[in-house]
C-alpha cells in the first residue's frame, strides 16, 4: 500500500513529528510513504518524494515542515480538482493523510466525498477545530506568547506604560486567553467578545487608582471593534480569508487617547508558530501521526484523529470542520476574575 502525506495551511510546531510518526508507523505496517510537497499544490502539480527512515531522521526537533506547505484550494477551480484526481492515479496512491486546519481538512472532507480514501490530522495553533480537545501547535504557541508577556512585564513596570500584546487567533481566542492568564495579563480581549473601550479603560484606571502604574493587555488578532475585524488589506486568499492585522495598534492608540497613559504595542506574529515544538506538541503530533496510519489500516476513511481526554480517537471530518471551536462564555467569565 502507498500512503501519501501532505501538510497544508500555515506552518505549525509539531508538523515534523507527525510526518516522522506517519513514516515510521507505515514502515512498521509494510506500507510505502509518499510525501506530497507544498500541501494540496503538490497534488495539483504532481510534486512528491518517497519518504523513508533517512528522510525523517533527526526532524522531530525541527520547526516547520520538511514537505513544505501552501494555502492552495483545490475546490476553487474545477480544473484543479481534475488535476488532483489525475495525479492521485499517477502517483499510485492508495490513501492520503492530510495534516492541516479548517481549510486543509475541509478540502480533505470534500475529496473523501468524491470517493477518495482520505484521513485527517488536526493542525492549528488556534486550537479552533471541533472534535478534538487540543490540536498540536497550540501548546507551543501559548508558551511562546506567555514568555513574551513575562518579558514585557518588566519594561511595562519600569516605564510606567500600558503594553498591548497582539497574539494570533482569527476566530477563536484560545491563545490569547491561555497565554494571558498564564502570563498574568491584566486584560484579555478575544474575537468571541466585542471590545468595549469603556471596560478597557475602566480596568486601566482602577489599576492606577490602587497604585499600579502599568498594565498588560493581551488581544487576539481577530478581536472586533464595532463588530468588525481589523485588516491589513481587503484582498482574500484562496479560502476567502482576509489578512488580519492592526488591532494592537488601533487599541493602543485608543487607550492613549482616552486615558492619557503612554501605551506601546508588541505584535508577536509568526514568532508564535515558528521554531521547535514543546514536548507536549511533539508527543501529541507523534500520537496523531501513528494513529492516522492505523485509521488507514482499518479503512476508517473520512475521519480525523482527535484527542479526547487522554485517548486518541476517530472523529468525522465533517464534525471537525463543521463548526469552529470557540471560547466558551463560562470559561471567559471565569477569566474575568483575573482581570484588573
Amino acid at each position: 500500500m502507498k500512503v501519501g502525506v501532505l501538510t497544508g495551511g500555515g506552518d505549525c510546531p509539531g508538523l515534523n513529528p507527525v510526518i516522522r510518526a506517519v513514516v515510521r508507523t507505515s514502515i512498521q505496517e509494510g506500507y510505502q510513504t509518499l510525501g506530497i510537497q507544498n500541501g494540496w499544490k503538490g497534488l495539483v502539480e504532481n510534486t512528491a518524494l518517497p519518504l523513508d527512515l533517512s528522510s525523517v531522521s533527526g526532524i522531530i526537533h525541527r520547526g516547520g515542515t520538511i514537505l513544505g506547505t501552501s494555502r492552495t484550494n483545490i475546490f476553487k477551480d474545477k480544473t484543479l480538482l481534475e488535476k488532483v484526481k489525475s495525479n492521485w492515479k499517477v502517483m499510485g496512491l492508495d490513501a492520503l493523510i492530510a495534516i492541516g486546519g479548517e481549510d486543509t481538512l475541509g478540502a480533505a472532507s470534500k475529496l473523501y466525498k468524491e470517493g477518495f480514501k482520505v484521513v485527517g490530522c488536526p493542525k492549528t495553533i488556534d486550537n479552533d477545530l471541533s472534535g478534538t480537545d487540543f490540536t498540536f501547535g497550540f501548546d507551543t504557541a501559548v508558551n511562546i506568547a506567555m514568555e513574551a508577556i513575562d518579558r514585557i512585564h518588566s519594561t511595562a513596570e519600569s516605564h510606567s506604560r500600558i503594553m498591548v500584546v497582539e497574539v494570533m487567533g482569527r476566530h477563536a481566542g484560545w491563545i490569547a486567553l491561555h497565554s494571558g492568564i498564564a502570563g498574568g495579563a491584566d486584560l484579555v480581549l478575544i474575537p468571541e467578545v466585542p471590545i468595549k473601550m469603556q471596560e478597557v479603560t475602566d480596568v486601566i484606571k482602577k489599576r492606577h487608582a490602587r497604585g499600579k502604574n502599568f498594565s498588560i493587555i493581551v488581544v487576539a488578532e481577530g478581536a472586533k471593534f464595532d463588530g468588525s475585524e481589523v485588516t491589513l488589506e481587503s484582498k482574500l486568499d484562496d479560502f476567502g480569508h482576509v489578512r488580519l492585522g492592526g488591532i494592537g495598534e488601533l487599541l493602543a492608540k485608543k487607550i492613549e487617547e482616552k486615558t492619557g497613559f503612554e501605551t506601546r504595542v508588541t505584535v508577536l506574529g509568526h514568532i508564535q508558530r515558528g521554531g521547535s515544538a514543546t514536548a507536549f506538541d511533539r508527543m501529541l503530533g507523534t500520537r496523531f501521526g501513528a494513529e492516522a496510519v492505523q485509521l488507514v489500516k482499518r479503512g476508517e476513511f473520512g475521519n480525523m484523529v482527535a484527542l479526547r481526554g487522554n485517548e486518541i480517537v476517530a472523529c468525522p471530518l465533517d464534525v471537525a470542520v463543521g463548526t469552529l471551536k470557540t471560547v466558551d462564555p463560562k470559561f471567559y467569565g471565569m477569566a474575568k476574575a483575573f482581570f484588573g
